[in-house]
């Protein structure tokens, strides 16, 4: 079975999905497009924006990726991304993936006290945000009484996701996963308590997608 890919079985039910023993899910969800023949295929379309191709999209998920390693953030640490619905978010978020890094994604409506208990609980190793958040991120960083190694913009002055990703490899190696190791997480909305980090893995996300009949993976 190759590396990163996954079989599905309808003659059962539920169907039965085999995954490859190295299975990282960025694979399966951006670089298999390349290899079906999508690269020049349309695949986000930013509001008032040029659509983005699969195969830049590839380019850029690699190029965060890298950024995150070049920085020294590693497989299973956890990067909070503060990051407005655009191509950013899904470039960081599937590159910390693809490099091994567990993204972590939070709502970007809340405010600062609830982003420090975030960075703190989370022991992230970096906190990346959209300009936009600044006023409610920044405060949260200053006052968290554990702080990440690395926190800065998506865009701007200075160190930036953008400017990282510029400087960065277009080419990325997907890292060893399994199946069932952690992916990313999500923050619960804390209605009935503090917020808890709740993980996701590698496999889930297939899972989801089969369940809808959406799943265009290697099949049995």
């Amino acid at each position: 079975m190759r590396d990163h890919t996954v079989t599905v079985d309808r003659s059962t039910t539920p169907a039965t999905l085999t995954f490859a023993p190295n299975f990282n899910v960025a694979v399966s969800f951006i670089d298999r497009h390349l290899e079906e023949g999508r690269a020049e295929k349309a695949v986000i379309r930013p509001v008032g924006g040029d659509p983005m191709t699969y195969g830049e999209l590839a380019e850029n998920v690699n190029r965060a990726g890298n950024a995150l390693k070049g920085l020294g953030i590693g497989r299973g640490d956890r990067v909070l991304m503060m990051v407005k619905d655009s191509p950013a978010f899904y470039s960081l978020f599937w590159g910390a993936i693809k490099a091994g890094v567990v993204p972590v994604p939070i709502n970007t409506l809340l405010r600062a006290k609830d982003y420090q208990f975030m960075i703190e609980d989370s022991g992230c190793a970096g906190c990346i945000y959209s300009p936009e958040f600044a006023a409610e991120v920044e405060p949260a960083l200053e006052a968290a009484a554990r702080k990440p190694d690395h926190a800065f913009r998506t865009e701007g002055d200075g160190q930036t996701l953008a400017s990282l990703m510029a400087a960065a490899d277009a080419a990325l190696e997907a890292a060893p996963a399994k199946s069932d190791d952690d992916c990313f997480w999500l923050y619960s909305s804390g209605t009935t308590g503090t917020p808890k980090g709740a993980v996701h893995l590698h496999r889930d996300m297939v899972v989801t997608s089969e369940h809808y009949g959406a799943a265009t993976l290697e099949r049995i």
